[in-house]
């Protein structure tokens, strides 16, 4: 099973959490399991609120989870958030800021991997409670 954790701080967040789920559908040509929408407070910036949501589905077998990260950013992209390489402060600290839509791979499977590009199962699941109450909801 995979789980993607989604959110969106603005304009319509949750146009673009439903815009994102109906894409990524269509690409995978499987359906999604959806939780509750949450609003959470932005974590690592001061911005506007966000709407998070996780979903789950079982992978087609020709899907890998470089393909997956490669699916997401490109949904990223077609719904306004800009790819761009990530800006670190002067204690190594990433910074972040508002974005239309963010897709992130939870869990792929029991696949364990770090990459310069992809780390798995995410490394952040349990440090964001609301992460981890949305997938735990999956998980059931």
């Amino acid at each position: 099973m995979i789980y993607l954790l989604l959110g969106s701080d603005l304009g319509d967040r949750t146009a673009y959490l439903n815009a994102a789920c109906g894409m990524l559908e269509d690409a995978l040509r499987v359906p999604l399991r959806r939780t509750a929408v949450m609003e959470t407070e932005a974590v690592g910036f001061d911005g506007p609120a966000f709407l998070n949501m996780a979903v789950a589905f079982e992978a087609p077998a020709s899907l890998t989870p470089a393909k997956l990260l490669n699916l997401c950013q490109k949904v990223e992209v077609a719904l306004g958030r800009p790819r761009h390489k990530a800006v670190y402060d002067t204690d190594g600290r990433r910074v972040y800021a508002p974005r239309t839509i963010d897709i992130d791979i939870l869990k792929y499977n029991d696949v364990a991997c770090s990459t310069s590009h992809l780390t798995l199962p995410h490394p952040q699941i349990y440090s964001r409670p609301f992460a981890a109450a949305l997938l735990a909801e999956l998980e059931k």
